[in-house]
């Protein structure tokens, strides 16, 4: 699996994080699902409007082409005028993972032995 990392910092006097949320989730999220290979999705924020968009594809391959294809600069440009500085982006491939279900047996686990 890789990941595409976008980091932005979003203008707070041009418009509120939830509303900068409910775009990405109107405008974005739905052609992100449309992404051959895109398996999910994770946004982060601080209050002062710092924050950072981690996408999650099947291969390094698909990750790209969503760049190549000129889709990725379509999505940015939907908030451009509500960012302070253009975003910085960086490809990863993930080398471990634990979420919800495998995490929380461990924790789970680790509780009962203490």
């Amino acid at each position: 699996m890789h990941a595409r990392v976008t980091l932005f910092e979003i203008d707070t006097l041009r418009i509120g994080l939830d509303d900068a949320l409910q775009l990405f989730k109107q405008r974005v999220l739905p052609r992100l699902h449309q992404q051959p290979g895109c398996v999910g999705v994770i946004a982060l924020d601080t209050p002062e409007g710092k924050g950072m968009l981690i996408s999650f594809w099947d291969t390094a391959e698909a990750a790209s082409a969503s760049v190549e294809t000129g889709f990725y600069e379509e999505q940015v440009a939907e908030f451009t005028m509500f960012l302070r500085q253009p975003p910085g982006r960086e490809h990863y491939e993930v080398i471990f993972q634990e979420i919800n279900s495998a995490f929380e047996k461990a924790a789970g686990n680790a509780a009962a032995q203490s």
